[in-house]
């Protein structure tokens, strides 16, 4: 938390400042005492299975079975028992490469019954990719959905002689690779009693790992230990008041951490029931809502938009969901979709999977991502501190500290480092130079150490912290700083939430990059010039694209986020692509047409921009 200095701060301040400790104390003290009873993630379930046997647990929908709180404990006994049987043991790791359903959560959590790591591998991975996140983990196995079998395949021979591999659904013996055992019905044999060899483990200790997004290279895989686990979970619960009997709908992958510990960790520790969709539909979002009663959903990224893109209907309205809770809201359409779904509370949060300085929006402040108080110094020591925003590099005073930012002012966000603290500690990768990259010494105190995000943010008087863009998201033109993330909400907003990616792009002779939009225009219907006459209206001439390219879709990655590396590296070059290009002619006042001769002329500085 920031210090006060002996100013007056306001009802509101107080308020939230109240609020915030009595949350962060109450998941300190939880912490503390499942420390004190050498608790971990599979131990907390069973107090909760022992709670309510009965009680539906997850709900699947594709098919609409049920499974209890026992049907789950024993389901992940059976795991447990049989990898045991396999000769796995603690500190092995198993990947998990499936589309989302309840044997995922099933697997994992059997699996750290007896101490097993898994690897949680996005199913949306291919190739060298998919085997670089299986290799680098250290796994021993592989367990697959049979719907991805055909992936397996593909990359058999790059996984290795002496990796095992399950197939886990629909098993088609002309798909998988010819060594593959079908786990469901070895598991169907195998004991459903808890299993007997229980490892010493504590809450310190590695649970699983979740790889980022690796929207800049390859995938890293983040630990995710027992005590991070509960952390995020435990957060969440308390921060937004959520209760035993809420029903969350989690259209979210399990291999992030969003779908996998914000939203399932909510009924693994507090009980709650979790509907699973295989994935996202914005078209049956609501009709779920409304189907099985659920008074929570969870959002990330573009989802939001997604949702307000779809034509009315009557399940919108019809629900009981009283709170909205992820990350990735834009400011922009943030009360749109408040009052069009009615939707009470919103809970945005920011925090990385890996990250020890996870904030939280406790009052639905509009594009707010969290709140750190200002009143009370080092409850929560992370900070903004003063970087280079063009090379991200901390800027120190004359001691060799960092230098904290003033309200109003944007920062790094770092969070202090103390491994003794379980909201404090860092676990980092399975990569020790990725986690290395990620820490600097001497930031709020000589000899201290603190985790870097990466990602800059602005706090205001009251405490209220906002993003700005992710270091990359920012580009120079004419002297201004242009912010993607404001042009691609205001363009979205024009074109009817359609998917929009801003970037900035290089043009030889010319200091600066060029506004670029890629616009996903499926059907033909975006008119440049219409569009440009709108943008005059709500743009200043610096932040107006440069260039356009109508595209069929644009790329997200498995959670939601737009995917700019391919389209800033092809740029504007009519020989990278076929897309429609379009260039502005301001001598003209409207958008051209961008063919081979024009792009050779803006090149050889002879088109002026």
């Amino acid at each position: 938390f920031f210090g006060g200095g002996g100013r007056h701060y306001s009802a509101v301040s107080l308020f939230l400042c109240c609020s915030g400790l009595s949350v962060l104390l109450r998941v300190k003290y939880k912490l503390r005492s499942h420390q004190k009873a050498k608790s971990t993630i599979p131990k907390m379930f069973q107090a909760v299975v022992r709670r309510h046997p009965d009680k539906v647990a997850l709900i699947y929908e594709a098919t609409g079975e049920q499974w209890t709180f026992r049907q789950l404990d024993e389901y992940s006994n059976a795991v447990a028992n049989y990898f045991y049987q396999q000769g796995f043991r603690l500190g092995d790791v198993i990947a998990i490469f499936m589309e989302s359903r309840p044997e995922f959560v099933g697997l994992w959590l059997g699996m750290a019954k007896i101490g097993i790591e898994a690897a949680l591998i996005n199913f949306n991975l291919r190739s060298d990719s998919l085997v670089y996140c299986v290799t680098t983990s250290g796994a021993k196995a592989v367990i697959f959905g049979g719907e991805l079998a055909s992936a397996i395949s593909e990359v058999n021979g790059m996984l290795g002689k002496n990796m095992a591999k399950f197939c886990s659904g629909d098993y088609n013996p002309g798909v998988v690779p010819a060594e593959t055992r079908h786990l469901d019905p070895l598991l169907s044999t195998t004991s459903k009693l808890p299993p007997t060899q229980v490892p010493v483990k504590g809450l310190d200790d590695r649970l699983f790992y979740i790889y980022t997004s690796g929207t800049t290279g390859m995938p890293k895989a983040a630990i995710v230990v027992h005590s991070r686990y509960y952390r995020i979970a435990a957060f969440g619960y308390y921060a937004y008041r959520m209760r035993p009997e809420d029903v969350l709908y989690n259209c979210l992958p399990l291999y992030h951490s969003a779908g996998n510990i914000m939203g399932v960790g909510q009924c693994l520790i507090h009980g709650l029931t979790v509907v699973i969709r295989k994935k996202f539909s914005a078209s049956r979002f609501w009709d779920d809502c409304v189907k099985y009663r659920c008074t929570i959903i969870q959002y990330i990224g573009e989802i939001c938009r997604y949702l307000l893109n779809q034509p009315v209907r009557e399940s919108e309205t019809q629900h009981c969901v009283r709170l909205a809770v992820g990350n990735g809201l834009r400011p922009t359409i943030w009360e749109e979709f408040t009052k069009r779904f009615r939707i009470k509370q919103i809970g945005e949060f920011y925090g990385a999977t890996e990250c020890n300085c996870s904030i939280a929006n406790l009052d639905g402040k509009v594009g707010a991502c969290g709140f750190n108080s200002r009143i009370l110094p080092n409850v929560y020591p992370i900070r903004l501190v003063k970087v280079n925003e063009d090379t991200m590099e901390l800027i120190r005073d004359s001691g060799g500290l960092c230098i904290p930012c003033r309200p109003g002012e944007p920062g790094l966000l770092v969070g202090q480092i103390n491994q003794q603290d379980p909201l404090r500690r860092f676990d980092g990768y399975v990569s020790q130079s990725a986690t290395t990259k990620k820490i600097a010494c001497n930031v709020l105190q000589k000899g201290d150490q603190a985790y870097l995000s990466g990602d800059v943010l602005v706090m205001d008087e009251l405490g209220y912290m906002y993003f700005r863009d992710r270091s990359g998201d920012t580009f120079r033109w004419r002297g201004e700083n242009v912010s993607t993330t404001e042009v691609e909400g205001t363009l979205s907003h024009i074109l009817n939430q359609t998917d929009v990616a801003v970037y900035g792009v290089e043009v030889p002779g010319v200091e600066g990059k060029a506004g670029m939009a890629a616009i996903a225009d499926p059907k033909a219907k975006v008119n440049p010039n219409v569009l440009y006459q709108e943008l005059q209206k709500v743009l200043p001439p610096y932040a107006r694209p440069i260039f356009l390219r109508l595209l069929p879709q644009v790329d997200t990655t498995g959670t939601f986020k737009i995917q700019k590396t391919r389209l800033q590296r092809e740029g504007f070059d009519p020989h990278q692509t076929s897309d429609r290009l379009y260039f502005l002619d301001l001598k003209l006042g409207k958008y051209v047409p961008l063919d081979e001769c024009l792009y050779e002329r803006i090149c050889s500085g002879k088109a002026a921009l």
